[in-house]
């Protein structure tokens, strides 16, 4: 083996790099498995670490994601899966790609391509055995760096320096590279955000302002996986204070009617936004008095249960509330009707928008995290028993005034009051 990496990796492009976090993710037992299959089919065969994990690795980030790339055809990477017994799904095989299962553990593996032509969304590709070709069709400099099993790094374009002078480098022409894939545009955004400390290239901003249209023709899917990355990314506080990248984002999502608000934010609001989730970063975006997030969600695939979290707190903020709206009466009785869920949505939704009262409203945050909904006490099989009243509408009914008095009454009801409702 040692061998063939002398071969492959010029003394210019090989760097050692024994810290690596990606020498400790190797130890794993999965990691470790796909590694030695590979590498052993052939003399030439050879796994390597690539993209967002080995940047991460240099940047001493957390790695989530891990992708590998492979000098073998995606034919060959499925015989040696099923020779070893791998589970696997053919989840992009028309580009190369193959994601393994190992232990529960999911690893993208793309055979080394080139791209033959694309039309800004699609693109068509060849394998190839050359790990240079691979790399001058990605999207950035910080992107094409390899590892090895030993966390020793290629990398052909110099990503590293640029990483380390925090330079975003589209490699080689940046009109084509956004030509053959206008998500591009996005992903400069993020990783400008995340990484660079200089500005804006002219010429870059030049080529995105001219070819951010064909950002449209992308599926809402690809455009939304990529909005999240960016809003959970780390550093997308500093989107507040780049002109170039909110004007990108406000381009691509007009939807976004109050990112006006959070330009706004104090820096502890704005370290509160950085860990929202991204529905409720999304909601603080698009919530109005008009039907904007209606259309966002036509416009967005969003599931059910995301769109239920943003139209409950449409709803609740279209009403005019009183001033002890945020109070613990108030709250909960949100609690009970609404679950927890839904009440600490409601006020974290708040601690954003609200321009006082910062600590009364994280100490709120703070107390329903802990407390559960009430139960209410009365059950109707009791009521039926004690009151020899029969299962049906009549029942429901007084059930349910008798819940309304409790909720009422701070979540207290006596007897002579359950009396009352159940003999008129």
């Amino acid at each position: 083996m040692i061998s063939i990496l002398n071969k492959l990796f010029s003394k210019k492009n090989i760097i050692s790099n024994q810290n690596n976090l990606l020498i400790q993710l190797s130890r794993k037992s999965s990691i470790k498995k796909l590694f030695e299959i590979i590498n052993n089919y052939s003399e030439e065969s050879e796994i390597r670490y690539v993209g967002g994990c080995v940047r991460k690795s240099i940047n001493n980030e957390k790695l989530d994601d891990i992708d590998l790339a492979i000098n073998l055809s995606p034919k060959d990477l499925i015989d040696i899966l099923n020779k070893h017994k791998i589970n696997f799904f053919k989840t992009g095989i028309e580009h190369g790609t193959i994601t393994a299962s190992i232990n529960d553990e999911k690893f993208e593996i793309t055979s080394l391509r080139k791209d033959i032509k694309s039309d800004g969304r699609h693109a068509e590709v060849s394998f190839t055995k050359d790990w240079i070709d691979d790399s001058l069709r990605r999207d950035f400099t910080i992107n094409a760096i390899y590892s090895d099993f030993y966390g020793n790094l290629f990398d052909p374009h110099e990503g590293i320096k640029d990483l380390t002078d925090g330079k975003i480098k589209f490699i080689g022409d940046a009109e084509e590279r956004i030509k053959e894939d206008y998500l591009r545009i996005l992903r400069y955004v993020r990783f400008f955000l995340n990484y660079s400390k200089t500005k804006h290239s002219i010429d870059i901003k030049k080529n995105i302002r001219k070819n951010i249209n064909g950002i449209f023709n992308l599926s809402s899917e690809r455009l939304i996986d990529e909005l999240r990355k960016i809003i959970k990314s780390e550093k997308f506080i500093n989107i507040f204070k780049d002109d170039f990248c909110l004007e990108v984002i406000e381009l691509i999502f007009p939807q976004f009617k109050n990112i006006h608000i959070l330009k706004k934010l104090d820096s502890k609001k704005l370290e509160f936004l950085n860990n929202l989730e991204f529905t409720l970063v999304i909601a603080l975006l698009i919530i109005d008095n008009t039907d904007n997030s209606e259309y966002f969600f036509y416009k967005y695939k969003f599931s059910n249960k995301e769109k239920k979290r943003i139209n409950f707190l449409k709803e609740i903020f279209k009403t005019k509330q009183n001033n002890n709206f945020f109070s613990k009466p108030s709250l909960n009785k949100v609690l009970y009707v609404h679950g927890k869920d839904s009440l600490i949505d409601l006020i974290n939704f708040q601690i954003i928008i609200e321009k006082k009262n910062y600590n009364n409203l994280k100490s709120l945050l703070k107390y329903y995290e802990k407390k559960e909904p009430p139960i209410f006490p009365v059950k109707a099989s009791d009521l039926m028993k004690q009151y020899k009243i029969s299962e049906g509408k009549t029942l429901g009914i007084k059930l349910k005034k008798i819940e309304e008095i409790w909720i009422d009454n701070k979540f207290n009801i006596s007897k002579k009051q359950i009396n009352k409702v159940m003999e008129n």
